[in-house]
Order: structure tokens, then C-alpha cells, then sequence
């Protein structure tokens, strides 16, 4: 009896954790590039009541006996799954359609963080910048011999969108734009297009070991499985690609989220009430002795 008890504990204990999982992902339905999560079983160890034993040609083996003493967590897996894309008409959104994760780093502390929001703006700087001012990584490019020529480097830099070299007068930015491939271009008042720079993504053989830091943020990207530091070019096989003026919405499924939230409010519900029948069975042993 004191095992029922401790196995309907652990599987309140652990429904209300599923609830948890759930209430969040509810909440965030509509914060931009959010990965829901999905809280997955597994059964606790078993008491062995009788071991097995294998049989002969002339006497049958024996099953073995156990006794289960609950349910644990294995896993809150975050599904990566890709969410619905929108169009916003700004220049700074930027939306991934397919696989891979841009990447921010803090200017101040130099820690690189993974992030599938793309609601990026210019600071006073002309660094392309995350809400929270996290600088937006990529190659970055040098002036070529000639306007408006440029070369991108081979290290990864702060993406920030500003002319190369001298212009010659009159010649001024008319507008810039990011391409499919993440090219960073600025269109200038002389017809010609400069080349500044590219946004590069990051692609993970484990998407469940980032953890989440805030701010629409996953850190822990090496135990990720982080595909090298060289990053990879939008468009490559199996890189997804950017799409401007764009946002990548939460990927949380509402209807699949209310019904699993309603077995698991029923899988609690008879829990709990296995509770109270181990209480009232041992309320009656208690009272076999008068």
C-alpha cells in the first residue's frame, strides 16, 4: 500500500511539471522564433518480488515478478521545429526559412548566444542589433582598390551597415537590403550596389542541449554540437535561408498544446485519486482493531 502511495506522488509531482511545460509554452504563442518544449516520460526503477529463471526440455521458466514504484522525467525536449513566417515590411526582420540559428554577442562581455528571433534594428552606431543590443555576427567586408568594390574577410565580426572606403562625391546611401544568402548590401545614389557584409547561421547537431537564457536567447551552443566556428553560408545544403522584412512566429501549436494540456489534467486527476483510495484502504487496516 505505502507503494502506491510514493508512485501516485511521483506522478503528481511529474504531471505537474508537464503542466508547467505547458502553461509556458501557452504563454508564449506569440513571442517571435519561440521553440516550444515537450516533457517526455519514463518509468522508475521496479522492485523485484521474483527473478526469472530459464527453463529445460522438461520444466517451464519462470516470469519474474516486479512491482513498479513510479514515473520520472527523462527529458523537456525543445522541438525545432520551424514556426510560420509573416511579413512586417521592416528592413532590419529577419526571418530563417529551413534550418540554423543567427548569432548575437554581447558587446560588453564577448559571450556569443543562438537565437531564432529576428526582430534586429540599427543602433546610433549602425550595428545591426538584437532588442536587448546583443551585435548580430557575420562576415564583414574591407574596400576594394576600387569603388565600390569590396571584399568580405574570413573571420566573423559585428555586422554593421555604414559605406566602405571614401565615396566619391556626390555619391550617397540611398537605401540597403539583406539578401536570401545574407548579403548586406547598400544601394547607392549612383546606381551602384556595395557589398558590406553577411549574415551567417549557425546550425547544431543537437538542438535540445542549448539551454535557454532569456530573451528569446540559447546559450551552451558547444554541447549543442556546434558545427565549427566558421558559422554557415544561408542557402548551403541543409542551411535554411533569410528571408528580409520577415518574422518567424512561435512554433507552438495551440489546439495540440489544449488537448495534451487536457489529458494530462485527467492523467493528475487520477493520480490524486489514487491518493485518497491508498488512504482510505489504509484507514481501514487501521481500524481492524477496535
Amino acid at each position: 500500500m505505502i507503494r502506491s502511495l510514493y508512485s501516485a506522488v511521483s506522478g503528481l509531482q511529474n504531471f505537474q511539471q508537464k503542466i508547467d511545460v505547458i502553461g509556458n509554452n501557452i504563454a508564449n504563442v506569440n513571442t517571435n522564433g519561440y521553440k516550444g518544449s515537450r516533457v517526455e516520460f519514463q518509468d522508475s526503477f521496479s522492485q523485484t518480488l521474483q527473478g526469472s529463471t530459464a527453463g529445460s526440455g522438461v520444466v517451464s521458466g519462470v516470469s519474474s515478478m516486479q512491482v513498479g514504484t513510479g514515473v520520472a522525467t527523462s527529458q523537456i525536449r525543445v522541438l525545432d521545429t520551424q514556426g510560420a513566417i509573416t511579413r512586417t515590411g521592416v528592413n532590419t526582420d529577419l526571418a530563417i526559412a529551413g534550418e540554423g540559428y543567427f548569432v548575437v554577442k554581447d558587446p560588453q562581455t564577448g559571450a556569443e548566444f543562438a537565437t531564432r528571433d529576428g526582430s534586429f534594428r540599427v543602433d546610433q552606431n549602425g550595428y545591426i542589433v538584437s532588442s536587448n543590443g546583443y551585435r548580430l555576427q557575420g562576415l564583414t567586408a574591407t574596400p576594394g582598390a576600387a569603388y565600390p568594390a569590396t571584399t568580405l574577410s574570413a573571420t566573423v565580426g559585428d555586422l554593421q551597415v555604414k559605406p566602405l572606403g571614401v565615396l566619391p562625391p556626390p555619391v550617397a546611401v540611398r537605401s540597403w537590403n539583406i539578401g536570401t544568402d545574407g548579403t548586406v548590401s547598400l544601394a547607392m545614389s549612383d546606381g551602384f550596389s556595395q557589398k558590406i557584409g553577411q549574415v551567417k547561421l549557425e546550425k547544431f547537431t543537437n538542438p535540445s542541449g542549448l539551454t535557454r537564457e532569456g530573451n528569446n536567447l540559447f546559450g551552451n551552443m558547444p554541447n549543442a554540437g556546434r558545427t565549427g566556428g566558421s558559422y554557415n553560408v544561408p542557402g548551403d545544403p541543409g542551411i535554411g535561408t533569410i528571408q528580409a522584412n520577415a518574422l518567424e512566429l512561435s512554433n507552438v501549436d495551440l489546439a495540440n498544446e489544449f488537448s495534451t494540456l487536457i489529458s494530462t489534467q485527467r492523467a493528475f486527476q487520477a493520480t490524486a485519486k489514487m491518493i485518497t483510495t491508498s488512504d482510505e484502504i489504509l484507514q481501514e487496516l487501521v481500524q481492524l482493531k477496535r
